[in-house]
This record gives structure tokens, C-alpha cells and sequence, in this order.
């Protein structure tokens, strides 16, 4: 089920299905999100719950039993129902099931809130752990912003900028997209030009950046600011060698298994451990201009 929120800046549509959002539209008319060709990638803004990345044998063990789990988690691809909805705000909540339990064994609810503010998208993630027990899970966004975004102009016409100059470590991947070890530092200090080539090797997976990342149009100056504050990763990715029109910015809280380990999640250090009654909130937001 589509729902939609606005105001007199902006216009969200989402779907109830993964709580993705579907179309960010402003009052001028402009399409900012991806808008999900199957010839490059259908999705558009996936929600990134319990985990995030690829799991070795698409598993893990938590005290010892293997459990499945897909890449990126499961939330994308569930119902979520609407809890709450104003003219320019939107609550949406998933419940574990006995469908969940299989593959996550923990009891909790998460909630995605969307509120628009003037020209800004406000994203929260409320997390609650209802369990008697810790609970393990990585979180995060996936939203596919079009490049170009207008008429005329061209991939190579946008640029990355960092908010603050900062000197980011690229996090080292395989050739299977799993965890080397092999951190580097990334030649990447305030400004990139954005070239298709840059994600040959997939995705680009910073830590130690600036929380706060704009991509705009070196012509016509439009574009996105992506601020994720309590995100300690940032993912910024299109689909391997391909002349893909889109870019992704991935505000992450953890980071996918080590090549060839099915991980412990009691034990995997970059997961959340949530405490049994307790509730994890986080909040980022993309401002358009």
C-alpha cells in the first residue's frame, strides 16, 4: 500500500511493503529519488534491518545454533503497518512473527518514522528490544538518489562534498563483497567527482568521514545533503560497472560478515547489542535543494 505525506516544500511517497520510500518530489516538480529500473536495480530505498551486508553462507550463529539470513536482512521485504500519520509525518511499525523468529530469534519492534521539516526529510529508526536477553542487529538506509537530476546534464556533471574536510578510510572488501581486514585510507578529503568507474569494485564503504555528505550538480547546483549524525559507515554505491544513473548514500551502523566466517552475532563488535527492554533510536535526514 502506498502512502503519501507533504507539505508546501516536499511530497514522500512510501510503500508499506519494506517501509521503502518510493518518490521524493518537490514542490517544483524534480524526482530526487531513483525511481527503480530493473536494467540497473529495481529497488529504490530499502530499509537495512537486522543486518547489513552479506552473511558468509548467508548465516550466522548466535550461541551456537546457524541461522539463516539474506543479504541485507528481511525488513525490506515485509509488511509494515501504519501506526500513525499526520499531513507531513509518518509512522510505520514491524513486529517480530513466527516468520521472523526463524531466522532472527529475538522479540522486538521496529518502527521508521518519516516527517518532513521545510525542505529536509527527517528519517528515525526506534528499535525496541522486548526480549530478556541481548539483542544483536545492524541498521540502516539505502536511498538511490537520480544522477543527473535534470535535463541536460550528464553523470560526470556531480560532485561529492564532505560537509567538513575529514581524511576517511575506505573499508577493505574482497572480491566476493566480504570483509578483508585490509582497511586503506581513501583519496577523498572534501570533494569527488562522481565518474561511473568509481564502483567497478562495488561499493565504497567509508568509516572515520564527516557525518554529513552533499551531492549536487556542478551545473546547475541541485541536489541532496545527506546528514547521518550517529552513523558510524557510509556507503556511497551504484551498480558495478555499469553506466548506472543513480547514486546511493548508505548511512550504516555496522558492516557486513568477514570473507568466509559465518559470525557470531554475541560477538561481532560493530553489531548494536540492544539491553532486554530497552529501545535504540537513531535519526538522519536528507535535505533537497
Amino acid at each position: 500500500m502506498m502512502l503519501m505525506i507533504q507539505n508546501d516544500r516536499l511530497c514522500l511517497t512510501v510503500d508499506t511493503l519494506g517501509a521503502q520510500m518510493m518518490s521524493l518530489r518537490s514542490s517544483e516538480g524534480i524526482e530526487y529519488l531513483w525511481q527503480g529500473d530493473p536494467a540497473y536495480w529495481q529497488d529504490r530505498a530499502p530499509v537495512l534491518f537486522p543486518f547489513i551486508g552479506r552473511l558468509t553462507k548467508n548465516s550466522y550463529l548466535y550461541r551456537g545454533k546457524k541461522y539463516p539470513m539474506e543479504i541485507h536482512g528481511f525488513a525490506s521485504k515485509m509488511e509494515f503497518e501504519p501506526v500513525e500519520q499526520g499531513c507531513d509525518y509518518l509512522v510505520l511499525e514491524l513486529k517480530s512473527t513466527i516468520v521472523t523468529l526463524v531466522r532472527y530469534p529475538f522479540d522486538f519492534t521496529l518502527r521508521i518514522i518519516y516527517a518532513l521539516n521545510g525542505n529536509k526529510l527527517e528519517i528515525g529508526y526506534s528499535v525496541e528490544n522486548r526480549g530478556d536477553r541481548y539483542m544483536p542487529f545492524g541498521i540502516g538506509g539505502h536511498p538511490g538518489f537520480r544522477v543527473p537530476l535534470l535535463e541536460g546534464e550528464k553523470f560526470e556533471d556531480y560532485e561529492l562534498e564532505f560537509t567538513l574536510p575529514c581524511q576517511p578510510d575506505r573499508v577493505g572488501f574482497t572480491p566476493s563483497v566480504y570483509l578483508s581486514g585490509h582497511d586503506e585510507p581513501y583519496p577523498f578529503q572534501k570533494k569527488l567527482d562522481l565518474r561511473h568507474d568509481l564502483f567497478d569494485e562495488d561499493a565504497v564503504i567509508l568509516k572515520n568521514m564527516s557525518r554529513e555528505i552533499t551531492l549536487r550538480s556542478k551545473v546547475s547546483h541541485r541536489g541532496v545533503c545527506v546528514s547521518y549524525p550517529d552513523m558510524p559507515y557510509l556507503g556511497i554505491w551504484h551498480w558495478p560497472k555499469t553506466d548506472a544513473p543513480y547514486v546511493c548514500i548508505e548511512p550504516w551502523s555496522s558492516l557486513p560478515s568477514r570473507q568466509d566466517v559465518v559470525e557470531e552475532f554475541s560477538n561481532k563488535s560493530d553489531l548494536i547489542q540492544l539491553a532486554p527492554r530497552k529501545t535504540y533510536e537513531n535519526q538522519w535526514s536528507i535535505t533537497v535543494f
